[in-house]
């Protein structure tokens, strides 16, 4: 993995705390990548960003303006390098208010990492101002030249690691957060587990096998998530290796989840499920369709087992998170937690049990448990 690239600001303004700044949220909550040291969303200024995501407190400020973070952090002797762009709009591009404050950053001398489909490394204007005050802009969503890119070709087969696929019932609805929380929960039981992240957020938070899934050509997405599961296998030889899923597979803009069973193959899957949510993510009027019929399609396609269901706890008020789990386990026969609220340790109880019996199963014998 990558060193830690150095102190960060993360740009979020007027997103922060919604669906479309999920990529900060991702790097409040968590990174092996940097070290987040603000956010810009001036709706928050003066506010702890941890605080205002999960009510715990983090010491990462927010700020009004990238001006302010930084006058403040370099005061206080910790001067930023990078200006991460942690919106994550609907379709991936860089609003004209966004684009006047990355310039911004790139004058106040901040290297700037941008994981959106506008490319800012083939941009006349961005690149002049780069260049002009000795900074780099990483695109981090720019797709491998054709010639590096992989067609599946059956090697995932080779790989002895168990494989969990983290899915979800819509977009943007914790799918990551879930995947991280296992993997980390798994290292503090003293298992090797690595994340194969499928957008930028995961590569913005450290990890090391990632591809960007939304920006492949459709004939290469199957190969490109085989390669990086097989990579992690190969290189590292971890107990566990956790798939991040994208979209879900009924949502009408963001269908995902197709490619991760056919070419990552998982052994189980772990749903995310938002039970307050009723319409798809930013499409009022498509229903998100029932969880039972979600799940029967995933067991169809996968020929696998959902083995518990993960609660996204937005809109629900504290008091009422037992009962939406409680009533999910009696819908659908499956145990439900909310990770975020609770941790993921009975989550990683259910996932070692299943790896026990995996074991037995299979024959492979990777795994000591």
């Amino acid at each position: 993995m990558d060193v830690i690239n150095g102190n960060a600001v993360v740009y979020c303004e007027g997103a922060f705390n919604t669906p479309n700044g999920k990529t900060a949220h991702g790097l409040v909550r968590f990174t092996r990548r940097y070290r987040v040291l603000a956010v810009i969303d001036s709706r928050y200024a003066g506010k702890d960003a941890g605080e205002v995501l999960d009510g715990t407190r983090t010491g990462i400020t927010v700020y009004a303006t990238t001006d302010d973070a930084v006058q403040a952090l370099r005061g206080a002797g910790t001067p930023p390098a990078y200006f991460v762009v942690g919106i994550a709009p609907d379709g991936g591009r860089l609003g004209p208010d966004a684009r006047s404050d990355v310039k911004g950053a790139l004058e106040l001398g901040l290297n700037v990492d941008c994981g959106l489909h506008d490319f800012l490394s083939e941009d006349p204007e961005m690149t002049a101002l780069a260049a002009s005050n000795h900074v780099s802009i990483r695109d981090v969503r720019k797709p491998p030249p054709h010639g590096e890119l992989h067609f599946f070709n059956g090697k995932i087969e080779e790989v002895t690691a168990f494989k969990v696929a983290v899915l979800g019932t819509d977009s943007a609805v914790g799918k990551r957060t879930t995947a991280w929380l296992i993997v980390r929960t798994l290292e503090e039981r003293g298992k090797g587990a690595e994340l194969i992240g499928t957008g930028q957020t995961a590569w913005f938070q450290g990890a090391c096998y990632s591809i960007m899934l939304d920006a492949l050509i459709n004939d290469f997405v199957s190969g490109e998530i085989e390669h990086a599961v097989w990579s992690a296998w190969h290189d590292q030889r971890p107990d566990v290796i956790v798939i991040e899923g994208q979209g879900s597979l009924m949502n009408p803009a963001y269908p995902g989840g197709f490619e991760i069973l056919a070419a990552g193959r998982p052994d189980v899957i772990v749903l995310q499920h938002a039970p307050a949510r009723r319409d798809y993510d930013g499409f009022p009027g498509y229903l998100i369709q029932p969880l039972d019929h979600q799940i029967k399609a995933l067991e169809i396609i996968s020929g696998k087992t959902v083995v518990a269901i993960t609660v996204n706890h937005e809109h629900m008020e504290p008091r009422e998170i037992p009962a939406a789990c409680e009533a999910i386990t009696k819908e659908v026969d499956l145990p439900a937690f909310d990770v975020l609220v609770d941790g993921a340790g009975q989550l990683v109880d259910i996932l070692e049990s299943a790896m026990r019996e995996y074991q037995v199963t299979s024959g492979k014998t990777r795994i000591d448990l």
